[in-house]
């Protein structure tokens, strides 16, 4: 049986490190520095968790027609990973935000940072 792959999006300094939580918990993790290099891994190997930072689209020329930094990578897992489980991490002020982007594609989870290993866990559960 295959372990399950797990994506992680670290584009905030306060991401944690769950490396060692993945491992525990039986997931094959590939780490990824942006969306960019994300999005072209997804055509070869779905994920079926993705963990990423949440970055609101404040004042950008996007702000009109995107959210956040997530929106294309959330547009593009309808195609190629519709099954992925999308945990998102933000800062306490952005949560209204983070709510626009669930109304438009549903969320697994939203944890606030600080975000701890005990919270990652739970939201990783079956």
């Amino acid at each position: 049986m295959n372990k399950p792959l797990l994506y992680t999006i670290i584009e905030s300094p306060t991401h944690p490190n769950g490396a060692a939580l993945y491992q525990r918990l039986g997931f094959d993790e590939l780490r990824f520095d942006s969306q960019r290099k994300a999005l072209a891994a997804l055509k070869k190997q779905p994920p079926d968790y993705v963990v990423a930072d949440f970055i609101y689209a404040f004042s950008t020329y996007y702000q009109a027609t995107n959210i956040s930094n997530l929106d294309v990578l959330l547009h593009s897992l309808v195609k190629y990973a519709p099954q992925a489980r999308v945990i998102v991490l933000a800062n306490k002020d952005d949560l209204t935000h983070v709510d626009k982007l669930n109304a438009i594609h549903p969320l697994h989870a939203v944890l606030t940072y600080p975000v701890n290993e005990a919270q990652l866990e739970a939201a990783l559960a079956p």
